[in-house]
């Protein structure tokens, strides 16, 4: 699949207000200063459609694209440290939770992780969180420009042997660069394949 179209559509902090649900939809999400918006920049092949910043926490809301006015992009704001209060923290994990649990377009969330370190007990939490909720999910490796590609590859293989330790199905994942523009076909074509089988089913 490849990206011919890519528009921002909404934003806001109620899943009831989102767009209506009658397209596939895929969810990206990370821990604060991942690399999210510049992996969605990169796959859009749009430097300026996600918001970049220096500064963790910047994405606030949940952020809707329309790509190829066939299926939607959701960027949410990340898990972990960012430089809000505690009680915003709480309002973001109580909007994220309430978004991720009921809406029903939901394809599959994209779990952002930095290549750069060793497995984060944030992240595998959050991945637990995911599967009690019985939410699909896949893991995207970021930044793997940014260490030796050993390195890059032994982080990697680590934090999917730790999900090993209690995980019975391991998810597809993908190594990323944003700057290198590496894993967009790999991924681009996933989507691409769970957006035919959700138009198949609607034709059943």
């Amino acid at each position: 699949m490849e990206i011919n179209s890519a528009k921002y559509l909404i934003s806001n902090v109620d899943v009831a207000a989102c767009p209506t649900p009658n397209k596939p939809e895929f969810a990206f999400i990370g821990r604060s200063n991942v690399g999210k918006s510049s992996l969605i920049n990169m796959l859009t092949n749009n430097q300026k459609l996600a918001k970049t910043s220096g500064n963790p926490g910047k994405t606030q809301h949940i952020n809707h694209f329309i790509i190829n006015y066939d299926w939607f992009l959701v960027d949410l704001p990340g898990y972990g440290y960012a430089k809000v209060s505690r009680s915003q923290r709480k309002e973001f994990g109580k909007m994220i939770s309430k978004y991720l649990q009921e809406r029903p377009n939901l394809i599959c969330v994209f779990v952002l992780i930095d290549s750069r370190h060793k497995p984060q007990a944030i992240d595998l939490d959050f991945l637990r969180q995911l599967g009690e909720w019985e939410i699909p999910f896949n893991v995207v490796f970021t930044k793997s420009d940014k260490n030796k590609q050993s390195e890059t590859a032994r982080n990697c293989k680590n934090f999917v042997n730790k999900m090993k330790e209690e995980w019975e199905y391991i998810p597809r994942s993908f190594i990323t660069s944003a700057v290198k523009y590496h894993g967009r076909k790999d991924l681009l074509q996933y989507i691409g394949e769970l957006i035919d089988e959700y138009y198949a089913g609607d034709d059943e």
